[in-house]
């Protein structure tokens, strides 16, 4: 593939990791491009990252061959429409990161000719450690579904899904997941504080154990299930903690809350395009 020139519509946390995992997979920052209304930003992006900066929105499209949509949903429609005239003239690759916007609703302000691939990443992007999916309409090319998988992969892995209503559904496990981990953890912490635990202790103690047993299931290829089972003793500490969730519904209650962030997805999504 040849070296593609890429360009970031919005400077904002994620457009920026995406710009550092970019240049760490050997992309040449010259290759890249980022527009916002914040000179500020700007100029912290070209300080520190070295790439091509403006404040002008056509600058960055006519100069690259895969535009990033990276500005925040309920502005993507005005910024979409106000950069059809160009898209239409350039015809890039145009991949988006703003949630809840649909290919459908990227067609009618764009065009329904644009190559389009939305994506789905989530905050551990920010640490190069995301998990994100994509799905790609009709338009987009062989060598253009790589290079948007490419582009993500930069910060973690990418994952496509098949139809594009997966994407609230990945939505409600990957998007909003951090924050059940983080939820556990927090327990877990005010559990230990509570028996007796000073709370440094208890911190390190829980956020070391979570990447262990992040890592063990990556490494692994056993299902958690199998993994829960391997480091269960019948009779002993585990189990009986591992009965207590239960009792409580634990499964039951993880299952209703992404049944329930995904339908929130779907509703929203409804709400941003409508406005």
């Amino acid at each position: 593939m040849n070296t593609q020139k890429i360009g970031f519509i919005g400077g904002g946390n994620m457009a920026s990791s995406l710009i550092s995992g970019l240049i760490a997979s050997g992309h040449s920052p010259q290759d890249l491009w980022v527009s916002d209304v914040n000179q500020d930003a700007l100029k912290v992006l070209a300080e520190n990252l070295n790439v091509n900066t403006s404040t002008n929105n056509d600058d960055i499209i006519n100069a690259v061959d895969v535009v990033v949509l990276a500005v925040k949903p309920q502005i993507l429609s005005t910024v979409a429409k106000n950069a059809t005239a160009s898209i239409q003239q350039k015809q890039p690759l145009v991949v988006s990161i703003s949630a809840g916007i649909s290919q459908q609703s990227l067609s009618q302000w764009l065009g329904n000719n644009i190559a389009i691939v939305r994506c789905m990443p989530n905050t551990p992007a920010l640490v190069l450690t995301g998990a994100t999916a994509l799905h790609a309409n009709a338009q987009v090319t062989a060598e253009q579904h790589d290079l948007a998988e490419n582009i993500m992969r930069s910060v973690g892995i990418a994952l496509w899904v098949n139809d594009e209503s997966e994407l609230d559904v990945v939505t409600a496990v990957s998007g909003s997941g951090p924050a059940y981990y983080f939820l556990l953890m927090e327990a877990m912490e005010k559990a230990a504080i509570e028996m007796g635990m000073n709370e440094v202790t208890a911190r390190l103690l829980v956020q070391q154990t979570a990447l262990g047993a992040a890592k063990i299931a990556l490494e692994s290829s056993e299902s958690p299930e199998q993994l829960r089972k391997r480091v269960t003793s019948p009779g002993g500490t585990t189990q009986q903690a591992l009965e207590t969730f239960e009792e409580g519904g634990f499964t039951a209650l993880v299952s209703k809350a992404l049944h329930a962030a995904r339908d929130r997805s779907i509703e929203m999504s409804k709400q941003t395009e409508n406005t």
